[in-house]
């Protein structure tokens, strides 16, 4: 694991920003962290990165303790912060440059890094520009080519897509991904198809506490739920469906009802027969597994 974190806890005073949070990041594979507002992801990062001090716990970054030597740890770990902080009165190139020698690197490093990048996030048209004349989409490609600079093990974005059109989010997404094929990347965002669409890995926090930890092919299979939507031209009566085992249903309407089931198949066969029964016309039986969205509102509700 080339990020670790182990039973990290912060006060606000009596407030328990987290409390004993654990989870763990590999190279390769994007980990997305999920919570609502004020659950703690934030403040995780921010000790991760070193902006902020833990009152317990642990955070090892390649091997070294992040907690007892930040400075250190802090030239391996790109960060990009959700208020994405920006010299505007600079321009795009002069920035980057003034960045790679922040971290040391030599003038020709700089060069030949800021090159790659500008190319890489899509900055070239506008590298001649002042941070400040630019876009809030552009400004989101220099912050996170600023976090990348240095070529860090460790990439930690918040919300890095903020302002980007469609085509843009596409681009970046891409870039996300090539960026992680050897680097530890964990994004945090509020957009699920964001995260279902580049992300291994799902931490999901609330109330500073961890709720789920996994793969993201594994936390959708653990739930076993599949919905049946059906539809009759027919008002329903659920009092029909009693024969049903080991179902939930939802109401959606007088002629539709939704049923959540661990068996399908054996489901569907039951309500074709109800429906024959009772003479009923059918509309719509569809079947749909349980997107990441529904499962984070289940799961932050639920605990």
């Amino acid at each position: 694991m080339s990020l670790q974190v182990s039973q990290l806890s912060k006060l606000y005073g009596t407030q328990k920003a987290l409390d004993s949070v654990s989870f763990s990041a590999t190279p390769g594979r994007i980990l997305g962290f999920l919570g609502p507002n004020g659950a703690g992801k934030t403040t995780t990062m921010k000790i991760i990165t070193g902006y902020l001090s833990a009152d317990s716990g642990e955070v090892s970054v390649m091997g070294e303790n992040a907690l007892e030597n930040p400075k250190r740890v802090s030239s391996r770990i790109g960060y990009l912060p959700e208020n994405n902080p920006l010299y505007l009165d600079m321009y795009v190139r002069e920035f980057l440059e003034f960045s790679g020698g922040l971290y040391g690197l030599t003038t020709a490093e700089t060069k030949n890094r800021v090159g790659d990048l500008i190319q890489k996030t899509g900055l070239s048209p506008e590298q001649r520009k002042k941070i400040g004349q630019l876009s809030k989409g552009y400004r989101q490609r220099v912050g996170l080519a600023r976090a990348l600079i240095h070529d860090p093990q460790v990439l930690i974005l918040d919300e890095p897509t903020t302002g980007l059109d469609p085509n843009q989010l596409v681009e970046i997404r891409q870039l996300i991904q090539e960026v992680a094929s050897n680097k530890t990347v964990i994004l945090s965002t509020h957009i699920m198809q964001e995260v279902e669409a580049i992300c291994q890995d799902v931490v999901i926090i609330n109330k500073g506490q961890i709720l789920a930890a996994s793969a993201l092919s594994d936390l959708k299979a653990g739930t076993g739920k599949i919905e049946l939507v059906l539809e009759t031209e027919e008002e329903l009566d659920l009092t029909w469906f009693e024969k049903l085992e080991k179902v939930q249903f939802g109401v959606k309407g007088k002629k539709q009802i939704v049923i959540e089931t661990n068996e399908p198949s054996e489901s569907r066969k039951v309500l074709l027969q109800i429906i024959g029964d009772r003479g009923l016309n059918l509309s719509n039986l569809s079947q749909t597994s349980k997107n990441l969205e529904t499962l984070f509102r289940e799961i932050t509700n639920s605990k």
